[in-house]
């Protein structure tokens, strides 16, 4: 019987104010680095590759896959992981991979007795970047409403909230928290994790879910919208 090989995926996560990277082996954590320091990402992002392939005995020769968060999430943040990333990518010459940062949180979450999880990225004032999930204890959770960014008021989710109790998670949690507090609501402030991104990335890697290596952008917060000057230059 020919001996197992097992499937090593290098996880990054530089969507927000956290930088984290982990190694998982068929879908579990194996080592794991993280830094809140602030705009740390750029120095940090590539010594915890090389600290967490060290902590395992491994080179990224020994490496089947990156898995890189794709945002929603900072403009700074997110080009730091996706262009750390597509490098060792292109080294390596091993595939790519991609998981939102709201399927990142909502895996966080779906630990909680909730029906529903609520990611919540945070943009500025009350806005947020937010989807909706279903989560029940029998199958993984599943996202039912798009991925927008909405400003959040005391009528945001209420549908759900008179359904049953709603997890909101994320680095925008905790600011909503009084307008949306009731019995149903559960709130977990905290920043998506490469600690969380195991189980997505074997899926993907399994279903041969890749991505163009050379195109794949990710999801901006914002993105930068042009206008034409009414000025003549001439």
């Amino acid at each position: 019987m020919a001996e197992h090989k097992c499937v090593n995926i290098i996880l990054i996560e530089t969507s927000t104010s956290l930088c984290s990277v982990a190694l998982s082996q068929d879908g579990v954590i194996k080592s794991y680095r993280e830094s809140a320091q602030t705009k740390a990402h750029a120095s940090l992002t590539a010594p915890f590759v090389k600290e967490v392939l060290d902590e395992c005995g491994l080179s990224i020769r020994d490496c089947d896959a990156v898995c890189v968060s794709s945002g929603p999430g900072s403009y700074t943040g997110l080009r730091v992981g996706v262009s750390t990333a597509k490098g060792l990518c292109f080294g390596a010459g091993i595939p790519l991979l991609a998981v939102s940062t709201m399927d990142v949180l909502a895996e966080m979450g779906k630990d909680i007795e909730c029906r529903f999880i609520v990611p919540m990225i945070d943009a500025r004032r009350m806005e947020v970047y937010s989807a909706v999930y279903a989560n029940s204890p029998d199958q993984d959770p599943h996202q039912i409403s798009p991925t927008e960014p909405i400003v959040v008021d005391e009528h945001s989710f209420a549908d759900r909230l008179a359904e049953g109790k709603v997890l909101f998670i994320g680095d925008g949690a905790e600011k909503c928290s009084a307008l949306l507090a009731c019995d149903n609501a559960i709130f977990e402030q905290c920043c998506p994790s490469a600690s969380a991104m195991a189980r997505l990335a074997q899926k993907l890697f399994d279903e041969g879910k890749t991505e163009d290596v050379a195109y794949f952008e990710p999801f901006y917060l914002k993105d930068f919208i042009a206008t034409v000057s009414k000025k003549k230059l001439f």
